[in-house]
């Protein structure tokens, strides 16, 4: 797939899947402006792929639990262009435990407000970028545990909660922004790892996952993929 020239933005992406992501779309030509809480990780990251090519990256803070960092992240972005092709709404807290008390209060707050409120405000800034553009994606990287009825993570509580905001977001913003041309598109893995097999009896990975990123924004424009659903092979608790 050929992306030269179309510009990306992706939260989270200093590592793992969000890593991934960058290297994937900058290696078929795009600009990627890429974010993480920890600048000199994201830093690494964008000299690492700009080195690589074909596409360049460009490197940002951004906390999405703190509504200033997101508004500042965004405002840096439009001072870099004049549109903006495809947000991949990556960046999320993640947190363990199956109690409720598992987290403390400030975690939980992270968690909450990263995974909800930091995402809406993101998007919110970036939307006048994204009109802006001819060939417009949301992409949200949300998690089986937005899923209702999803029952099979170790994830906390909160982590929960925090997805199915994500995904309520995701939902009504792709019924509102379709007359305008601007597809979201949403995934729900379950748990998955970063490298496998590829196998059907195996877990599902971020490199699988990441495909289906692929295809979805390299469709025509007329073809809205709204959600991607996967079936979880193994429980975490086998």
């Amino acid at each position: 797939m050929d992306l030269d020239g179309v510009r990306v933005v992706i939260t989270g992406a200093a590592r793992g899947t969000g890593r991934l992501l960058a290297e994937a779309f900058a290696e078929r030509g795009a600009q990627v402006f890429l974010s993480a809480r920890d600048l000199a990780a994201a830093e690494q990251v964008a000299d690492a792929i700009s080195r690589r090519g074909p596409g360049r990256a460009h490197a940002f803070r951004c906390d999405l639990a703190v509504p200033n960092s997101v508004r500042v992240f965004a405002a840096a972005v439009a001072d870099r262009t004049s549109h903006l092709d495809v947000l991949i709404n990556n960046g999320a807290a993640y947190l363990e435990g199956e109690d409720l008390a598992d987290g403390s209060d400030d975690a939980i707050e992270s968690v909450m407000a990263a995974g909800g409120t930091g995402t809406a405000l993101l998007t919110k800034h970036l939307l006048p970028l994204l009109r802006a553009s001819s060939r417009p994606d949301v992409v949200n990287m949300i998690s089986a545990c937005g899923e209702v009825g999803h029952r099979r993570s170790g994830a906390h509580p909160a982590f929960y909660a925090a997805k199915h905001a994500h995904a309520g977001l995701a939902e009504i913003l792709s019924y509102r922004l379709r007359p305008e041309g601007i597809r979201v598109i949403s995934l729900f893995p379950p748990d998955f790892v970063q490298d496998g097999p590829w196998q059907a009896d195996s877990d599902l990975t971020a490199r699988s996952v990441i495909d289906c990123v692929l295809f979805a924004v390299g469709q025509p424009r007329d073809c809205f993929i709204r959600e991607f659903h996967f079936e979880q092979v193994r429980s975490p608790y086998a």
